[in-house]
């Protein structure tokens, strides 16, 4: 079976070719976030290494990744959390001042976890793993996160969805 010139690319060269057209054609990033809590009410929360701030574990999807996979990837990467249930979509956001890098369309996962057993993968992008209790939580968190942390603790009552 004949190949593409694309597939005879590295691995490394499509993830820099990628990133590259998604800036060129101007158009939003998917992203997937945890709003993570344990079995007693805690919440987990990553430190920002580019900012110091505190902000819900996950990031943007890899180049043909499902959100499934994109969570579990994130959590496992950023906040060290190997075993998860996933509960509910929280929200999908979409506010383009959110991220001062990109434009991102995020949806926001409610998810009960397993508390984190390791450090995070890469120092450079997280530096901490924090499990706070919902008073504890600090404030305000990266990105406009705190909107989407909120919105999940009404998702826990029943509220709806979000869509912004």
């Amino acid at each position: 079976m004949p190949r593409g010139p694309l597939t005879m690319l590295p691995k490394a060269a499509l993830g820099i070719l990628h990133e590259v057209s998604r800036h060129l054609l101007k158009r939003p990033v998917t992203g997937i976030v945890a709003a993570a809590h344990t079995e007693d009410g805690r919440w987990v929360l990553i430190r920002r290494s580019d900012t110091g701030t505190w902000a819900l574990p996950g990031g943007t999807l890899e180049w043909g990744e499902m959100l499934r996979a994109g969570l579990k990837r994130e959590l496992e990467e950023e906040a060290g959390i190997e075993s998860f249930e996933f509960e509910r979509v929280v929200g999908i956001y979409s506010r383009p001042d959110r991220d001062i890098r990109f434009h991102a369309v995020t949806v926001v996962a409610l998810c009960k976890v397993a508390l984190p057993t390791r450090r995070p993968m890469n120092s450079l992008e997280i530096r901490d793993v924090g499990v706070f209790a919902d008073a504890d939580v600090p404030e305000p968190l990266a990105m406009g996160m705190s909107d989407m942390l909120r919105d999940a603790r009404l998702a826990i009552d029943g509220a709806p969805a979000i869509l912004e």
